[in-house]
């Protein structure tokens, strides 16, 4: 790599060599040169980086795994499980206890309709939207 005094130096000759009109095409052809150089030598890299991978890959040999070796307990002979005898159901809770008597005698006996006699109330018909009931005279 060139220093800064260095690169001063190279700059004054080819000012002398060139000249003022001719160094700007100059220095544009050099760096062109300059830029083919570079894609020409990334190229043959690259190119050489892929011959070498297939060259890898055509060497390589494919894997096989080793062969199979049997564990100690795979001699072993199976043992069958003892049949198990389904567990015995729960027992319902209300059949098993009595409730009260009272509460089954509640729970035996038809309910009636709730304020079926009862005269509907105006309040409840003004709460539905429902017209009130007319006095007969």
């Amino acid at each position: 790599m060139l220093s800064i005094p260095d690169m001063a130096l190279l700059g004054a000759a080819a000012l002398l060599l060139f000249g003022p009109d001719q160094l700007p095409r100059v220095a544009r052809k050099a760096g062109g040169i300059m830029r083919e150089i570079q894609n020409t030598s990334q190229s043959f890299i690259r190119e050489m980086e892929r011959a070498a991978e297939i060259q890898d890959a055509a060497e390589a040999k494919p894997y096989t795994p080793p062969p199979h070796e049997p564990l100690p307990f795979d001699d072993a002979p199976t043992v069958a499980f003892p049949a198990l005898d389904p567990p015995a159901p729960e027992p319902d809770f209300v059949a098993d206890h009595e409730l009260p008597p009272t509460v089954a005698e509640k729970l035996a006996e038809p309910s009636p309709a709730k304020n079926a006699s009862a005269e509907p109330s105006p309040a409840l018909d003004l709460i539905y939207g429902r017209p009130a009931p007319q006095a007969e005279p």
